[in-house]
């Protein structure tokens, strides 16, 4: 049990730096400082800082996988089944809704979302092919029943768009932080479930737009 506790203090003290810090300028010094551990405690558990980084994306991204994977197979589980195309908005649902509902996960989630965020915008991919590595799965399906839902676009159309998609995502789950320019008498405090709706409400639009 001492065991695990020093553990998860380690991931809560890695997880905060490497997203406030950035994992490059965040030193083993200043993480057993915030975890409150020792150097060899690292070392035990975690043998070196790029396996902390890692053990910190599977810890948030494993479980978030499995409920996106789940619903994306039922959905195409169903359409075979069925021998019809998926549907659009069935399809972003499952994999948007528990990616916003991430949010409110638990302490840390916020700093996880900060963490990626800035592994995007950081030119050493260290931690970005960490992280993509492990969404890969993921994504190839989305990819894949994306393309199954909208036969008479091109393949490299919906990739294209399903990136615009994906940038669109990053930004809203930011949005209470980067929104600066906020014209008076606007309240962007909005529930999860009004903001998923909205967001596959407008995303599914500009996929499903006629490409010439």
């Amino acid at each position: 049990m001492a065991n695990n506790k020093t553990k998860k203090c380690i991931l809560d003290a890695a997880e905060k730096l490497f997203a406030r810090q950035g994992f490059y300028a965040t030193s083993l010094r200043m993480l057993t400082r915030e975890a409150g551990v020792n150097l060899a405690a690292v070392n035990y558990h975690f043998g070196s800082k790029e396996e902390l980084i890692k053990a910190v994306i599977e810890r948030r991204i494993l479980p978030l996988n499995k409920i996106r994977l789940e619903r994306l197979l039922n959905i195409k589980d169903n359409a075979g089944a069925e021998d019809c195309s998926p549907d659009v908005r069935e399809i972003l649902f499952a994999f948007f809704e528990p990616t916003f509902e991430f949010r409110k996960s638990g302490k840390g989630a916020q700093d996880f979302i900060s963490l990626i965020g800035r592994a995007f915008s950081d030119p050493r991919d260290t931690v970005r092919k960490l992280f993509l590595n492990m969404v890969e799965s993921v994504f190839q399906l989305l990819f894949e029943l994306l393309c199954d839902a909208l036969p008479s676009l091109p393949k490299n159309i919906v990739y294209l768009r399903l990136n615009f998609m994906l940038g669109a995502m990053a930004h809203s789950m930011n949005m209470s932080q980067m929104c600066q320019l906020i014209p008076d008498g606007l309240n962007l405090k909005v529930d999860s479930s009004t903001l998923v709706e909205q967001f596959i409400m407008f995303t599914a639009t500009g996929l499903e737009a006629p490409y010439e």
